[in-house]
Formats: C-alpha cells, sequence, structure tokens
C-alpha cells in the first residue's frame, strides 16, 4: 500500500507473514529502534489510521480495535524486521535475502569480468583496426583497372 507517498506494509500484515503477534513484533521493534530508521518504519498518524480504518473495516477502538496506530514498514524496514525476529519464518526469510544478495554480487561480479574483457577486446581490435583498412585499399587497388594503355599479350594477326 503506498502511505505518505512510499511503499510499505503494516506491522499487522508483516505479523501475519513471519508469523508472529502483533504484540510481539511491536515489542521487538521498540526494543531495537535504533535498527528502525524514519525510512525503514513510521508510525502512522491518528488520521492516517482512520482512513485506513475506514478502508478495511476493522473494528472500532474499545471494542477489540488497536490502542495505538500501526507501524508501517518500508522494504528495507521489513527486511530489517526479519533480522530482529526469531520466528522460524522470520529466520528464513532472512537465510533468503541474505543468500540473494550473495547471488547479486557474484552476477555483478561475473559481470564486471565480462565487461573488462569486453574493453580489453576493443583494445586489441581497435590497433589492428589500421592494418584491416591497409589490407582493403591493397585489394581494391588490385582490383581497378590499370590505368593508360595496357599491353597486349599473345601474337597479333595482321
Amino acid at each position: 500500500m503506498l502511505i505518505r507517498g512510499q511503499k510499505v506494509m503494516l506491522d499487522a500484515d508483516l505479523a501475519e507473514l513471519y508469523e508472529v503477534p502483533v504484540k510481539r513484533l511491536n515489542e521487538q521493534v521498540r526494543r531495537n529502534l535504533v535498527r528502525f530508521p524514519s525510512d525503514f518504519m513510521f508510525q502512522l498518524t491518528s488520521e492516517e489510521a482512520k482512513s485506513l480504518r475506514s478502508q478495511f473495516a476493522t473494528s472500532k477502538a474499545g471494542r477489540g480495535g488497536r490502542r495505538y496506530p500501526p507501524y508501517a514498514f518500508t522494504e528495507h524496514g521489513a527486511i530489517m524486521l526479519a533480522s530482529v525476529l526469531n520466528s522460524p519464518r522470520a529466520i528464513e526469510a532472512s537465510v533468503f535475502v541474505v543468500r540473494a544478495f550473495v547471488r547479486l554480487r557474484e552476477f555483478l561480479a561475473s559481470h564486471a569480468e565480462l565487461a573488462r574483457k569486453l574493453t580489453e577486446l576493443e583494445r586489441k581490435v581497435a590497433g589492428h583496426g589500421s592494418d584491416i583498412q591497409s589490407i582493403i585499399a591493397a585489394i581494391r587497388q588490385l582490383m581497378a583497372p590499370a590505368k593508360g594503355r595496357a599491353r597486349q599479350i599473345g601474337f597479333r594477326r595482321r
């Protein structure tokens, strides 16, 4: 969902994804606040929470609703959240993210190697470019008709 111009997931949705109660998720966030700067997570204002409540038809406060506005997590915050939670699903997500970054680094390294080889090949071809042009010029000279009157070959009949 888009809130404050950022794509975010709410704490309740992430709690479901990571298979932990919302209460435990928010508890871990409060215990690790330094890991969640404002570009990773923010708490909705009362107005934003009311707007969401009316959109999703959640229960009213005082009748099983939430006491505090929910937290919204950006993708970086959701990844950080997986690292501070201790559920099997959160651990699995953290491992998945680490493996994805390792694969990305390997891909970029191989891409850099390919770029280096391509640059080397361009350098080699550039050095031979003038040689190839000289050969082509010589072939064109041989193909061009001779200048002046050509001497006839063979016997001439009178």
